[in-house]
């Protein structure tokens, strides 16, 4: 069973940065993807980016595009997404997540099917 613990998230000033981190275990292969999403109050969850083992990165969000890296770490089973130059409309749920095919990125949240708790970014002055 695939299990996702997503940390670093925290409140910080617009135009400042974070790093989320994703620890994944419980894949039966060493060929998987991690997709980031996020979800604003009010609003549906959204996909940011997502990276594969075989593929690596495969899109990121257009709005985030420039300022956000998705990344696997060093450390075994860890997805990282660096967050840079942050803004107010960049508040929100974040979750890591795994698709149902385990190795397949994907945009749309109906794709995945283990999910972290999530880690709230709030970025306000």
């Amino acid at each position: 069973q695939v299990q996702l613990v997503e940390s670093g998230g925290g409140l910080v000033q617009p135009g400042g940065s974070l790093r989320l981190s994703c620890a994944a275990s419980g894949f039966t292969s060493d060929d998987y993807a991690i997709g980031w999403f996020r979800q604003a109050p009010g609003k549906e969850r959204e996909g940011i980016s997502c990276i594969s083992s075989s593929d690596g990165v495969m899109y990121y969000l257009d709005s985030v595009k420039g300022r956000f890296t998705i990344s696997r770490g060093n450390a075994e089973n860890t997805v990282y997404l660096q967050m840079n130059s942050l803004k107010p409309e960049d508040t929100a749920v974040y979750y890591c997540a795994a698709p149902y095919t385990g190795y397949y990125c994907s945009a749309y949240p109906s794709d995945f099917g283990s999910w972290g708790q999530g880690t709230q970014v709030t970025v306000s002055s």
